[in-house]
């Protein structure tokens, strides 16, 4: 059996300390991998697979990457879950004995990623802890190492409510005491980390202080724990922890901020056609992610959300103002992760140019902020205004455009040192003596070709080509190497140039990287003052965004509703409105008030009932997160919570069909909603049969109305429904118009009071482009089941034997039966013809367009 080396033995030592990550192991240029880590590493990063030696009869699988590419390496490995032990030479390979030696220097996990690929510029980067207490209740900790954010929360025992906030927050690595069961946060897409110790460590322990709660204690004491075991360096950026109870926001289920399409859209999963993306108007990437928490975490104190209006309204008062303070926004970087980098001790020359171009912006902002009439802006200055030292230092010290490594030199301005200029003069002089040096020996020697050169191993040198040898004088140069075409020689003034020239240069750059360093330990000193400048500009920003966005789609400020009622005229769906442009949405009212909470909808498929819905509850939360919002006409209450069952989905992983989520959607709402919430079912009870869904659904408007007395928006196809509303005080009938000419559905898209007649079900599959024969049978069908159901009274399918033969033309119940015979009976009794009564009493100067063209059509039905 061979015997282990001893650079095996060293790496087989460290990576049982990291069995779960991936051991990045510094060979020279190189980060290597061994056994199952190479196969596996070849397979992710599709790199070649080879081998180092061999195991007894097996040879050790080998791969890896070059170390001053390792970075998109290690990022595509965070993205797809894993971790990565980086491990270096701690000792220099000339002094050592023996195997260099090596150490894990940093650990890096999904969550505590501090650069690359894997960091988004307008999403926080969330780690986790959970700690589960006995007496049910769990203490929840999530922080982000790019910003220096942590927030804690108290869950009560109630597993939704754990994976709420770690879905909310898009966590993407939480830390528990041990590997969950099967079953348990099965919604966490995330990676899971193990950390048995629940204590703090002595160097996070201020960040605690005001803690009084025994499970947020324990669960940072994971959190803290693991970032001491794993990051192995300073963490000076974190804040002390913020607390928040996730009850004095609105609540927003997993399910819901999906329905409603938030962030991301249904179909596929892209920004664009999200709520975020219209409301996202920032300038800056900490304005960027700000918008988002905002957004999925509105607001339930009525002060905060005045108070974000009154800026919106302010910044939208001053045109011009709102315009430069955009323009100036446009320079700020971000700030938050500048200092965080600072602080992580990772920033280099560049960054430290950016944020010296940040703060350059800081005094145009607060002569903005000064011509803006509001308090509240006021108090906003004096963050801004405390970095005059920090600036100073940034704009004597750094050029314009350093290099990216902080060990090449040529960051520092002359005269920021004086040593330092004294090595470059003399680097200076001694690169111009070379150049006269060439220009004098050409000239003494006749030798044109003749070079003066250098390189990292022979250093400078006189090269001149064989066939040019015979003309140099015997004994001018000293050989010093030899080439197939070439002979290079020195002298002994170059000798000594080279000495001074090569020490000069590295005294220069070591002098630069100590100076660099030093300056860095400066900017950490305004680590906390550049934490709250960034909190004030990233709100300033989205604030200023939310004017913005008002101005230009001509948005309203709500008003809050004292009674609880809802009032929206002329409301619009943001988002639909934006894609379809301006003026071609068609506006609606809703009204809602204690006397009338539910709103039973009815109306053709693709009428646009679903909508209708969701634009209610999004200028909800667009009131509560402080923007203004589309309509004519705002007064709203605070909604507690949003609850949206809208559009059939499964989940086959979980064998549950579309109606079992639908099911477990709908009881959610039932068991979370208070009479403060607002709900949207739509289409409840479709899944199952026909009597079982509409049973179901009776059952729930009635518990809603009884037992919750939510506000609810509730869509169906069910018209057998819409006769509760004489038994429910609370509840509306309301339907989205729509109108049949020449056989075609014409969509008008408007909610008026009432019931609607049909569901126009085969129209719309006939504007789907189904077969034509498919449809003429359905039609069939359909006027089977309506004469069925005019003499039984009930809904009964047609077997194809029960069918009537295609000559078999039985009458078809119309939508104005009832009226037309009505109207006849007037016309024998000699009264004046119903339609021409109806054309007496209409009041044409005040019908709209499309009032006066359904009219028109409905008297013509009734003619034919």
């Amino acid at each position: 059996m061979t015997q282990e080396t001893p650079m095996m033995q060293q790496y087989k030592r460290i990576k049982a300390e990291y069995t779960d990550a991936f051991l990045f192991y510094r060979l020279g240029d190189f980060y290597e991998l061994f056994f199952e880590d190479a196969v596996k590493a070849a397979q992710e990063l599709e790199i070649t697979l080879t081998k180092r030696g061999s195991k007894g009869d097996q040879d050790i699988p080998m791969c890896g990457v070059p170390h001053h590419s390792a970075e998109g390496y290690i990022s595509t490995l965070i993205e797809k879950g894993y971790k990565i032990a980086v491990c270096e030479q701690v000792e220099d390979p000339k002094t050592a004995k023996g195997v260099v030696k090596r150490e894990v220097v940093n650990l890096i996990t999904p969550g505590t990623v501090m650069e690359g690929r894997a960091i988004h510029e307008k999403e926080n980067n969330f780690i986790a802890a959970h700690y589960q207490q006995e007496d049910g209740t769990a203490g929840f900790v999530k922080a982000d190492l790019t910003t220096g954010e942590i927030y804690g929360a108290r869950l009560e025992a109630d597993r939704p409510a754990w994976e709420q906030e770690a879905s909310k927050a898009n966590v993407k690595e939480l830390i528990l005491q041990e590997e969950p069961k099967d079953g348990e946060w099965k919604t966490f897409a995330g990676t899971f980390s193990v950390q048995k110790s629940a204590e703090i460590p002595e160097e996070f322990s201020s960040l605690c202080t005001h803690i009084s709660s025994a499970a947020i204690l324990r669960a940072f004491g994971l959190l803290s724990s693991y970032l001491s075991r794993t990051q192995k360096r300073s963490l000076d950026h974190l804040q002390p922890i913020h607390l928040y109870e996730p009850r004095q926001k609105m609540q927003l289920d997993r399910n819901s901020r999906r329905n409603l399409e938030l962030t991301e859209t249904i179909r596929d999963h892209k920004k664009k056609g999200s709520l975020l993306w219209l409301m996202d108007q920032t300038m800056t990437a900490m304005g960027a992610r700000r918008v988002k928490s905002w957004m999925e975490e509105p607001l339930l104190q009525e002060k905060e959300i005045t108070d974000r209006q009154s800026i919106v309204q302010s910044l939208l008062d001053h045109f011009f103002e709102r315009g430069d303070l955009r323009d100036r926004l446009k320079f700020v970087y971000d700030l938050e992760r500048l200092a965080g980098k600072a602080a992580f001790g990772n920033v280099n020359a560049r960054e430290l140019v950016q944020m010296r171009r940040t703060l350059q912006e800081l005094p145009e902002i607060i002569s903005i902020l000064k011509q803006v009439d509001n308090g509240l802006l006021q108090e906003w200055i004096t963050p801004l205004d405390q970095f005059h030292g920090l600036l100073e230092l940034l704009e004597d010290g750094l050029v314009e455009e350093p290099p990216a490594l902080i060990t090449e030199g040529g960051m520092f301005r002359m005269g920021f040192h004086e040593t330092l200029d004294e090595y470059r003069e003399a680097s200076t002089n001694g690169r111009q003596w070379i150049s006269k040096l060439e220009r004098d020996e050409k000239q003494a020697t006749g030798i044109k070709s003749l070079k003066v050169g250098f390189n990292r191993v022979f250093g400078y040198y006189i090269e001149v080509t064989k066939a040019n040898i015979p003309l140099l004088p015997e004994g001018r140069y000293d050989r010093k190497q030899t080439l197939t075409n070439a002979e290079r020689f020195t002298t002994p003034e170059l000798k000594e140039k080279e000495a001074l020239i090569l020490g000069a240069q590295e005294k220069s750059v070591e002098l630069e990287h100590t100076l660099f360093l030093e300056l860095r330990e400066k900017v950490k000193t305004y680590l906390r003052p550049l934490q709250e400048a960034a909190l004030v500009i990233s709100q300033l920003d989205v604030l200023q965004g939310f004017a913005e966005l008002s101005d230009r789609q001509g948005y309203v400020r709500p008003q809050m509703s004292r009674d609880g009622s809802v009032h929206i005229k002329n409301g619009r769906h943001p988002v639909v409105e934006k894609i379809v442009g301006p003026g071609e949405y068609v506006a609606n009212d809703v009204y809602m008030d204690q006397g009338r909470n539910m709103l039973l909808i009815t109306g053709p498929n693709m009428s646009g009932k679903s909508t209708f819905m969701r634009q209610a509850a999004l200028i909800s939360i667009m009131s509560q997160t402080g923007c203004f919002v589309p309509a004519e006409e705002a007064e709203l209450p605070i909604f507690d919570q949003v609850f949206t069952r809208i559009g059939a989905a499964d989940d086959l992983a979980s064998g549950q069909s579309t109606f079992m989520v639908e099911m477990l959607e709908t009881n959610y709402a039932l068991s979370h909603a208070s009479k403060n919430s607002l709900i949207l079912l739509d289409e409840i009870g479709r899944g199952t049969s026909t009597y079982d869904g509409m049973a179901l659904a009776q059952a729930i408007i009635e518990h809603i109305h009884e037992s919750i007395g939510a506000k609810t928006m509730f869509s169906t196809h069910y018209h057998e429904l819409t006769t509760i509303a004489d038994s429910l005080s609370n509840l509306q009938n309301v339907h989205v118009r729509a109108i049949e000419e020449e056989g075609q559905i014409v969509f008008l898209h408007k909610v008026e009071e009432g019931s609607a007649d049909e569901s126009y079900g085969i129209h719309v599959a006939k504007l789907a482009d189904l077969p034509d024969p498919l449809l003429s049978r359905a039609d069939e069908l359909l006027k089977q089941l309506e004469q069925k159901e005019k003499s039984s009274g009930m809904v009964e399918p047609v077997s194809i034997r029960e069918a009537a033969p295609a000559n078999d033309e039985p009458t078809q119940l119309t939508l104005f039966q009832e009226e037309e015979q009505a109207e006849a009976a007037k016309a024998k009794n000699g009264k004046l013809h119903p339609i021409l009564e109806d054309i007496r009493k209409t009041d044409v100067l005040h019908l709209s367009p499309m009032e006066a063209l359904e009219k028109l059509y409905r008297m013509q039905q009734r003619l034919r």
